[in-house]
């Protein structure tokens, strides 16, 4: 049966986010970390069916000087073609380049995108070496304003944590040029012009937009976050936002312990999302959203009978046990799905990237019959669970794992909460080969975000996402998703 709330469905940005733009295959970087790096391109390398009107984007991860950001170090080339003509600007605020062509890209062609070693950041470093991606447009403009999908804290939230970031997801990359201080806001509810000091920031995917106070917030007060029109796509004209977006919350008295949450865009609308298929052998019983992309939908074994909850899929492949009642594929279903896994990369490097620990190689990776408090921990190697585990916290803090190597979950071992503690505040990332393995009437708590796979044994079941960068296998399994 489906959900009653169905997910909006984005505008038309196709296949430029389904390459995670955190995972940049480019030529680029080196071991001299005060060079700057290519942290994110739009569009993402070897994306497709991009709209002939769109922009090409670069982001650095330093402050770059800006006269060394020009046509000589920033171009743009078609297979057989001369480099095109257009203006290059660069936007201080999110060390973003940007290519706008004078002309429209031609029709399905295979473009390549060049950023040299002129180009420099403000201490007077150049990249280690040039950096080229590639893309193909499609046969179509984009003309649909994008919208925003998913706002944090969540329209009439109550007991919000003092500290919270403030954030809004959108249905495509948002050109990073068009954000500024004006555009993203938050008040008081009882006085709006009594402007929050803070700053918003594009994550280097350009899909969410975050605002971060200066200071707490006050506590048992309403605030609204305004996102005005002044947000922009990445079209030539470009698309500005549909209408404002307007959204309120209450804050408690509290603030949450532990490491800032992974915001994962998109990805937070699925229970199970992955890359390469979800297999799997009946009778599960799945509570959610699921999604594959790029692979054929015909690659995912969930029938309609098994999810309480819609699957989208990249085509019109899926055939489940005869019933696609529960299926959404098509352009708009893609889109979809692809900007969510797009968000999934996102929000693994995210996790992956977090800094100074809180604990490092606690219990040599055997967590088995431990508990723990809020924080980062990080551990160099696998992570063992054989007896039952306890995360004790109250429900606004939050736990994020890296793990180097692979989660394993024995069989009949629990992971529990305490305290008031909440699966969505718990992120497992996950960079081991074989990835997270779930075991034999196994229970886990969390948000995994696996490099590899995600495999649940027979009886095993999870309270919170699977998102997986390769596949997730099922094996009579009950996959819920969070309470938010």
């Amino acid at each position: 049966m489906k959900l009653s709330t169905a997910l909006p469905k984005p505008s038309l940005i196709l296949m430029a986010l389904i390459v995670p733009l955190f995972l940049l295959s480019g030529c680029g970087g080196g071991s001299d970390k005060t060079r700057p790096e290519v942290s994110a391109t739009y569009p993402a390398d070897n994306a497709t069916s991009i709209p002939v009107n769109h922009k090409v984007t670069v982001t650095f991860s330093r402050e770059m000087k800006s006269s060394t950001i020009d046509n000589a170090s920033f171009t743009v080339t078609g297979a057989d073609e001369p480099a095109l003509t257009g203006t290059v600007t660069l936007n201080t605020d999110s060390n973003t380049a940007t290519f706008s062509s004078s002309s429209t890209l031609t029709p399905n062609t295979e473009y390549t995108a060049k950023v040299t070693s002129g180009a420099e950041s403000t201490n007077g470093k150049s990249l280690d070496s040039e950096y080229i991606w590639s893309f193909t447009s499609g046969d179509s403009t984009d003309s649909t304003a994008p919208t925003v999908l998913l706002q944090h804290p969540a329209d009439t939230a109550k007991n919000v944590v003092l500290n919270t970031l403030v954030s809004a997801t959108f249905s495509e990359s948002i050109d990073a040029a068009s954000v500024n201080s004006s555009i993203f806001t938050l008040a008081p509810s009882s006085n709006l012009t009594a402007m929050i000091s803070g700053k918003a920031s594009l994550n280097p995917a350009g899909t969410t937009l975050t605002f971060t106070p200066s200071n707490n917030l006050q506590a048992s007060t309403s605030y609204t976050a305004t996102i005005t029109t002044g947000v922009m796509d990445n079209a030539i004209p470009a698309n500005p936002l549909a209408s404002p977006s307007v959204w309120s919350f209450r804050t408690g008295n509290s603030v949450s312990n532990g490491p800032g949450p992974i915001a994962l865009g998109t990805a937070a609308n699925f229970v199970i999302l992955s890359k390469t298929g979800i297999t799997n052998v009946p009778t599960s019983a799945v509570t959610g959203h699921i999604g594959s992309s790029p692979i054929t939908s015909a690659a995912i074994d969930v029938t309609c009978t098994e999810i309480t909850g819609t699957i989208y899929g990249a085509d019109q492949g899926y055939t489940g046990s005869g019933d696609t009642s529960c299926f959404l594929g098509g352009s708009a279903a893609n889109t979809l799905v692809a900007i969510a896994v797009l968000d999934m990369g996102a929000a693994y490097e995210d996790a992956a990237a977090r800094t100074t620990p809180d604990f490092t190689e606690l219990h040599g990776g055997d967590l088995s019959g431990k508990t723990l408090t809020p924080g980062l921990y990080k551990w160099g190697t696998g992570v063992l669970i054989s007896t039952d585990m306890t995360f004790s916290g109250s429900s606004g803090d939050v736990w994020i794992l890296q793990i180097a190597g692979d989660l394993t979950v024995e069989s009949l071992a629990r992971v529990t909460l305490s305290g008031g503690a909440k699966a969505k505040n718990i992120f497992w990332q996950i960079g081991g080969s074989s990835g997270a393995i779930i075991n034999t009437d196994a229970h886990v708590a969390g948000v995994l975000l696996t490099q590899k796979a995600i495999t649940l044994a027979t009886g095993a079941s999870i309270t919170g996402r699977l998102l997986s960068q390769t596949e997730t296998t099922l094996q009579q399994n009950v996959v819920t998703q969070p309470v938010q």
